[in-house]
């Protein structure tokens, strides 16, 4: 996942932070387990993306395909 698992660390965290939740909060909700909670918000570059998805869907977001930009050799 590389600089986007910190965008999305650090994306869980505000959200989480914003809803008053703890991390175990967080991840009973999610049924993940609280360390993955943790290297998720760390930035955890291998995670399984099918636990990030169900963490990001209490939120109302997905991963999806982002276009990056390239530049012209």
């Amino acid at each position: 996942m590389g600089s986007e698992s910190n965008i999305i660390g650090a994306f869980v965290r505000q959200r989480r932070k914003l809803l008053k939740l703890t991390q175990i909060d967080l991840a009973a909700k999610a049924g993940v387990g609280l360390r993955f909670v943790r290297e998720l918000e760390q930035g955890k570059g291998t995670l399984r993306l099918d636990k990030v998805n169900e963490v990001l869907q209490l939120f109302g977001y997905t991963v999806g395909p982002v276009l990056m930009k390239r530049e012209e050799v």
